[in-house]
């Protein structure tokens, strides 16, 4: 008995063939921020008046929502988290474990994803300008540092107008230039796709 199969024509194979690497494209994107966002951490400057440092880690934040979307940027975030809180030293300080979680920078490595998911749900319009872009990067900035700055008064007792002259303010400048950082690389990125 012999065995027929239909032949495949070559639209078939494409039709086929470019989801899944439209898939795998956005699945070496997710890694390839989960593992800058790594190196972020080692970009880390002790700031002696507080006990959160400075990291490189708010620019890839960004940068991750604007370049894989909402969806991506978050699940970058995630992935992230995930291999440091299961006890990879991957964050600031080469911390890993459950530990972290009631550190300084708690609030600020959760709120990592939202602010990713932010910033992509923000610019998902492939025409956005740059005012929104920047409007974006704003607001998710602020969700990092608001959060952070919770955690420092819920879970360090520390009162709201010392956590925010601890967890806030010290930010702001550097935090200014990453995002200036971040929204450049994005509209050189899209650039580059056109």
């Amino acid at each position: 008995m012999r065995l027929a199969f239909p032949a495949i024509t070559g639209v078939e194979i494409q039709r086929v063939a470019r989801p899944v690497n439209t898939a795998i494209l956005h699945l070496a994107g997710i890694l390839l921020f989960a593992m800058l966002m790594a190196l972020g951490a080692f970009v880390r400057i002790p700031l002696p008046w507080t006990p959160v440092p400075m990291t490189l880690q708010t620019f890839f934040v960004l940068l991750s929502g604007a370049a894989l979307g909402g969806l991506g940027g978050g699940a970058a975030q995630f992935v992230y988290l995930g291999i440091g809180l299961a006890g990879v030293p991957l964050f600031a300080g080469a911390l890993g474990g459950m530990d972290v979680l009631r550190a300084a920078t708690a609030g600020y490595l959760v709120a990592f994803p939202l602010a990713a998911g932010v910033v992509g749900m923000m610019v998902k319009e492939r025409g956005t300008s740059i005012a929104r872009l920047l409007a974006a990067m704003i607001i998710a900035n602020l969700i990092i540092l608001t959060l952070g700055t919770l955690h420092l008064a819920l879970f360090l007792n520390y009162n709201l107008s010392h956590a925010f002259q601890l967890g806030f303010l010290p930010f702001l400048g550097g935090d200014a230039a990453k995002l200036i950082a971040a929204a450049s690389c994005t509209c050189w990125l899209r650039r580059l796709k056109s």
